[in-house]
C-alpha cells in the first residue's frame, strides 16, 4: 500500500506549476491562462506486516480558481474570480472584525 501512495505523491509533485497555471487558451487574439490554488493529500496504512494484512489507502484534492491572466492588445493583466474573492474575503473580514472588537474591549479595561 505504501508504494502506491508514494507513486501518487511523486506524480502529483512532478506536475508542479502545471497544477496552478492551466494551459493557455487563445480566443480571437486574446490569450487566457487560468490560475488556481491546488492542494492534494494522500495516505495509506496497514494493521500488520505481510501481504494478507488488512489495510487501506485514500486521497483527495481541491482546486480553488483565483482568476486568469489575460493577454491582449492592451497588455497582460490579472482578472480575479470575484466569487472566489467573496468566498475567501467574507470570512476573513468577519474574523478580523471580531478580533478587533476583542482588542478594543481589552484596551478599554
Amino acid at each position: 500500500m505504501t508504494n502506491i501512495s508514494l507513486k501518487l505523491a511523486e506524480t502529483i509533485s512532478s506536475n508542479g506549476i502545471k497544477s496552478v497555471y492551466g494551459e493557455p487558451v487563445e480566443i480571437d487574439g486574446t490569450t487566457i491562462v487560468p490560475v488556481a490554488a491546488v492542494q492534494y493529500g494522500f495516505g495509506a496504512g496497514s494493521a500488520a506486516e505481510g501481504e494478507d494484512a488488512p489495510g487501506g489507502a485514500g486521497g483527495g484534492g481541491v482546486a480553488i480558481p483565483f482568476g486568469a491572466y489575460v493577454s491582449d492588445e492592451r497588455g497582460v493583466r490579472f482578472r480575479p474570480n470575484l466569487i472566489t474573492l467573496l468566498v475567501v474575503g467574507i470570512p476573513f473580514v468577519w474574523v478580523a472584525g471580531h478580533a478587533w472588537a476583542r482588542v478594543i474591549k481589552a484596551l478599554k479595561k
